[in-house]
C-alpha cells in the first residue's frame, strides 16, 4: 500500500490556511481536512451547553462524546445539525484559541484526525500543529504566513462578507492575542517545523499561493 499522499498546512490565525486548503486540495484531487473547523465545533458545542472554558476535563469528554462531521461543500455538523456558520461567529472565535490549548481536547481531536486521513488515503489537512504534532511525517508540509495589517485585512474582509461587524484595528488586535496563545500554549504549540516550506503570502493573490503550494506538492509526490 503507496503512503498517504497529505499535504500538512500550518500557520498563525488569519493566514488564509482554509481557503489555501481547500483550493491545493481541488487542484491536486485531494479531499480536505479542517482541523480548525473540528476545535471550532467543540468550542461552540461548550458554549451553548455552558461548559467552563477551563475546565480541561469536561472539555475532553465534550469533544469525546460529540459527534463531529465534515462533509462535501464546507459542511461542518455537529450531532447532525449543519454549523458551518455558527463555528465562524465572533462568540467562537474568541473563545476557540482556549478550547484548543487543553491537551484532553487536543488527544480526542487528533486521534480523529489521523483516523481521518487513514480512511481517505490521504488528503489536504491544515492547523496550527499539523506538521509538528498530528502528522509530522507528511510527505508536503508548508508553513502559511503574512504580515498582521495583511491577515487582519482579509479576516475583515471575510466578516464583511457574511454581512458582520469588522472593525480592522479590533481584528489586528484579535489575531495578535490569538499568536500569543496559539504559540506559547504548552500543548502542541504554533511552531515551524524543520523541514517546512515557509510561504509568506503577503501581496499574493490567492491563485499565486494556491499555484505556489500545489506546486511543491507535485515535486513532493513525485
Amino acid at each position: 500500500m503507496s503512503a498517504p499522499r497529505i499535504v500538512a498546512i500550518d500557520g498563525p490565525a488569519g493566514s488564509g490556511k482554509s481557503t489555501v486548503a481547500r483550493l491545493t486540495a481541488e487542484a491536486l484531487g485531494l479531499e480536505v481536512l479542517d482541523t480548525g473547523a473540528m476545535y471550532r465545533v467543540v468550542t461552540l458545542a461548550a458554549l451553548e451547553q455552558g461548559v467552563p472554558l477551563d475546565d480541561a476535563a469536561a472539555l475532553g469528554a465534550l469533544a469525546a462524546r460529540s459527534s463531529i462531521g465534515l462533509g462535501p461543500a464546507g459542511a461542518v455538523v455537529l450531532d447532525g445539525r449543519d454549523v458551518r456558520a455558527e463555528i465562524r461567529g465572533p462568540e467562537v472565535t474568541g473563545a476557540v484559541s482556549a478550547v484548543s490549548a487543553h491537551p484532553e481536547v487536543r488527544a480526542v481531536l487528533v486521534e480523529a484526525q489521523r483516523a481521518w486521513m487513514v480512511d481517505h488515503g490521504g488528503g489536504v489537512v491544515e492547523g496550527r500543529d499539523i506538521t509538528t504534532v498530528v502528522f509530522p511525517d507528511a510527505p508536503l508540509k508548508v508553513f502559511l504566513t503574512a504580515s498582521e495589517e495583511e491577515r487582519a485585512r482579509r479576516r475583515a474582509g471575510d466578516e464583511a462578507a457574511v454581512g458582520r461587524s469588522a472593525d480592522q484595528a479590533a481584528i489586528a488586535a484579535d489575531l495578535a492575542r490569538r499568536d500569543r496563545l496559539d504559540s506559547g500554549r504548552a500543548a502542541a504549540p504554533l511552531a515551524v517545523a524543520d523541514d517546512a516550506h515557509v510561504v509568506d503570502t503577503t501581496g499574493m493573490t490567492i491563485e499565486q499561493v494556491v499555484a505556489a503550494v500545489a506546486d511543491l506538492a507535485r515535486a513532493a509526490f513525485g
